[in-house]
């Protein structure tokens, strides 16, 4: 049975329900047209479904699998609804004759039925996608760490815009991101499962960037799943670890916890995908068309992620619950728990 983490001590909601919706509008806008000043970043419409068996919907960890359904009136064909757009967004890139240093953002939709439902966790996914366009020459360290930083940057300036419209809200983001391993977690907290690990770096430094997630770590476990076609998460690094991707995250001061914000990474070149999906026993994958594109170099070099949009909201605006951002189906334990715990759910 999902279970809903209450709040520490009372929860008394700062907004209420139409100042909850003005208030996301505002969000919204705000930092997209930050993000694509700051990026460089083109907005283009996403795609709510994709044909099946193509390769380009999203399977985030490997195993989830996404809501399919038939369209009578196009050969009965078989689609999927959208997980997250990691792939499509490679190849609307190149479609879209982008070309380095440009990219595109898309607001996206995605319904992930396999989701764990929680405060922080809905079937309904909201969040900003976007990829960018990069030489070979940028695939590395530097080139991730830049661009974390500049998201980090749009996301405390839209703290500030916020508590400049609401006076309950004060900024409590550090100026800079820290940047840390997921091996650096794991001889720092060997004891720990790793998002206890997450919560006390976090709990530190308030906000943090794990780097590397994916390949497996000297304990012979990787920190997190990740795909094998989208992020590279095994290339050797400087620093003895793998990986050229990971997830930026922030203390949440209402839940008490780390809080993923955002999941981003360079992506895969040839040689890349065939190593990882060697490593996953997924080279059968080599066979569908977004593989074969971009194994025979017909797709760009790129780095991109995704961005919630309701977690941003829900740091934001210090709410509780994912479910007072947006709307989505609860099991009626958690909307009974809610209710008893202040927490009003959309």
């Amino acid at each position: 049975m999902p279970d809903t983490q209450l709040p520490p001590g009372d929860y008394h909601p700062l907004f209420n329900t139409r100042q909850i919706e003005a208030a996301i509008k505002d969000v919204k806008d705000f930092f997209e047209v930050q993000l694509s000043r700051s990026l460089n970043l083109d907005r283009v419409s996403a795609p709510l479904f994709v044909r099946s068996g193509t390769g380009i919907n999203d399977d985030l960890n490997g195993v989830e699998q996404p809501v399919r359904f038939r369209i009578a009136n196009n050969g009965n064909a078989e689609v999927e609804i959208v997980q997250s757009l990691a792939k499509w967004k490679r190849l609307a890139l190149d479609r879209y004759g982008f070309g380095p240093g440009e990219g595109l953002y898309t607001d996206m939709n995605a319904v992930r039925p396999d989701e764990t439902i929680d405060n922080i966790h809905s079937v309904y996914v909201d969040q900003w996608d976007w990829e960018k366009i990069i030489t070979p020459q940028q695939r590395n360290v530097d080139t991730l760490k830049d661009l974390v930083r500049s998201i980090h940057d749009v996301i405390c300036r839209t703290e500030f815009h916020i508590a400049s419209r609401h006076s309950a809200i004060r900024p409590i983001l550090p100026e800079k991101i820290t940047f840390v391993t997921s091996e650096e977690l794991l001889e720092r907290f060997p004891e720990l499962p790793p998002a206890e690990r997450e919560n006390r770096v976090c709990a530190e430094q308030g906000a943090v960037f794990v780097l590397g997630i994916g390949a497996e770590l000297s304990d012979g476990r990787p920190h997190d799943g990740r795909a094998p076609d989208y992020d590279d998460w095994s290339t050797p690094r400087a620093d003895g670890g793998k990986g050229l991707n990971g997830d930026i995250l922030i203390w949440n001061p209402v839940l008490g916890r780390a809080f993923e914000i955002s999941s981003m990474g360079i992506r895969v070149d040839a040689p890349t995908l065939r190593r990882q999906l060697a490593l996953l026993d997924a080279e059968q994958r080599l066979e569908m068309e977004f593989h074969r594109m971009l194994v025979a170099g017909k797709l760009p070099q790129t780095v991109g992620g995704g961005i919630g949009q309701s977690r941003l909201c829900m740091f934001f605006l210090r709410t509780a619950h994912v479910g007072e951002v947006n709307c989505g189906i609860w099991p009626k334990q958690m909307h009974e728990s809610c209710a008893k715990a202040n927490i009003r759910l959309l």
